[in-house]
């Protein structure tokens, strides 16, 4: 394990933040400076982050610069009648037009009742949960309890609308629940870690309670560095995975999700297998396999 922290330590510390946040969706939240124009700009950015960057950048800068210079305060006084038509014939992949609008109207339902997205999922996270996932659930479960007739003409919850509300926990009825949950759990690390390129503008939640954003990158890499024995690549995998980086460093283990992020971009594991490390791999002399 010692070894292990070595590399990655070299890793983090060599990671280019600058230059790889111009390739990121958190270079869109980056623009602005107040609070609710950073958490909502971000919400957005995370919802959409799946696919080429190239294709989901257009979709977020499209929405964002219809906004104009304040999305917190455009979507605090959204309406949904007078305004939808400015998002006329955007959508993206699995998102149709209605549900891209439709998770602008749950947004501005959620910062009109709450007063900001933090105020939500505090309402639900507990300080002496072990990690985020009460907290995200409860989060979630806030949007998906709202009625989106005034969206679809009627109180239903396409997949399209669904792809941005993954759940960590199974309620009845959500077959893909138990989500690894990585883009809600990428805007959590946006907002509470304080350190790099993250934010930090949600004080008081420790970075220790954060789970990895898990994606096919992060899932081969660990299973190959033994940090999990998972195959699925689900909410129980991307938790193994956090607990094992605690274990390396307690008090923030996402920081390395750049490196381990990084490695697995940059293709150089491409020779490795689910569970075997091919010879060359940088990674071979750290792990426990």
């Amino acid at each position: 394990m010692l070894r292990l922290k070595r590399i990655l330590d070299k890793y983090y510390k060599e990671y280019d933040f600058q230059g790889r946040m111009q390739h990121d969706p958190i270079l869109f939240p980056h623009r602005y400076r107040n609070a609710l124009d950073i958490e909502t700009s971000s919400f957005i950015a995370s919802c959409l982050a799946y696919g080429r960057v190239d294709l989901f950048g257009q979709i977020i800068g499209r929405i964002l610069s219809i906004m104009g210079h304040s999305p917190g305060d455009f979507l605090m006084e959204f309406n949904l009648r007078r305004q939808r038509r400015l998002f006329a014939g955007i959508k993206y992949r699995f998102n149709e037009n209605d549900d891209i609008v439709c998770l602008l109207y749950l947004i501005h339902k959620i910062v009109r009742r709450h007063g900001s997205l933090e105020h939500c999922f505090r309402s639900f996270y507990r300080s002496d949960d072990r990690n985020i996932g009460q907290g995200l659930a409860g989060f979630v479960g806030s949007f998906l309890s709202i009625d989106t007739s005034p969206v679809y003409g009627s109180n239903i919850r396409p997949p399209g609308l669904l792809q941005f509300f993954p759940m960590p926990a199974c309620p009845v009825g959500r077959p893909d629940s138990g989500s690894a949950c990585k883009r809600m759990n990428l805007f959590l690390r946006w907002m509470i870690r304080s350190r790099d390129i993250d934010f930090g503008i949600w004080k008081g939640i420790p970075a220790d309670r954060l789970v990895i954003p898990l994606d096919t990158h992060i899932a081969r890499i660990s299973r190959c560095l033994g940090l999990t024995s998972r195959k699925s690549q689900d909410w129980k995998t991307a938790v193994e995975i956090t607990e094992s980086l605690k274990k390396i460093d307690p008090e923030d283990p996402l920081k390395y999700d750049f490196a381990l992020c990084h490695h697995g971009i940059a293709g150089w594991c491409k020779t490795c297998s689910e569970t075997t490390m091919h010879r060359k791999c940088v990674f071979r002399s750290a792990g426990s396999w």
